[in-house]
């Protein structure tokens, strides 16, 4: 195998496997047994899907990703202002069914996303440094919870990205 091959390989672009829906917002919320779990206003909400095979070299890089995206407008009106600069505020909702498959028949399988003794302790560690990235607390639903969210999308922008594929 050539090097760079080899190389192109080991890398974390190669190994990452969760998935995150960004939509840029005006305001978000998270309500879950007619409760308000977690409310931001501008700022990001975030849809969290976690594999078996993720781990937390995968979450800093997607915290990091997350809270440096510059996806708000500058001045000019341009697209080149992060969250972070924004002191905007993050919403993130942990969502297995980002993991659907629907290769077969019309029902989805989940098979791909973590069993909660998995991926509980990823998504808690994912707020922590996803917050310590942002320098304030993140709001957040309850996992495994049924959530009804809610989001007024600005723009509206929709980022979606698979750490399988981060291009």
């Amino acid at each position: 195998m050539p090097a760079e091959s080899s190389a192109k390989s080991g890398s974390i672009a190669n190994r990452l496997h969760m998935i995150a829906v960004i939509q840029r917002v005006t305001e978000a919320s998270v309500v879950i047994d007619n409760k308000v779990a977690g409310k931001i206003g501008t700022g990001l909400l975030v849809l969290l899907g976690i594999e078996d095979a993720d781990n937390d070299e995968d979450i800093s890089w997607l915290a990091n990703k997350v809270a440096n995206l510059r996806i708000f407008n500058d001045a000019s009106g341009v697209m080149n202002v992060s969250v972070k600069d924004l002191d905007g505020d993050i919403l993130l909702v942990s969502q297995f069914t980002l993991h659907a498959s629907v290769k077969k028949g019309n029902r989805p399988s989940y098979i791909k996303a973590s069993k909660p003794d998995v991926a509980i302790p990823l998504y808690e560690n994912f707020i922590k440094v996803l917050g310590n990235n942002l320098g304030k607390p993140v709001q957040t639903g309850e996992f495994g919870a049924d959530m009804k969210v809610s989001l007024l999308n600005d723009g509206p922008v929709t980022i979606i990205i698979d750490t399988k594929n981060p291009g």
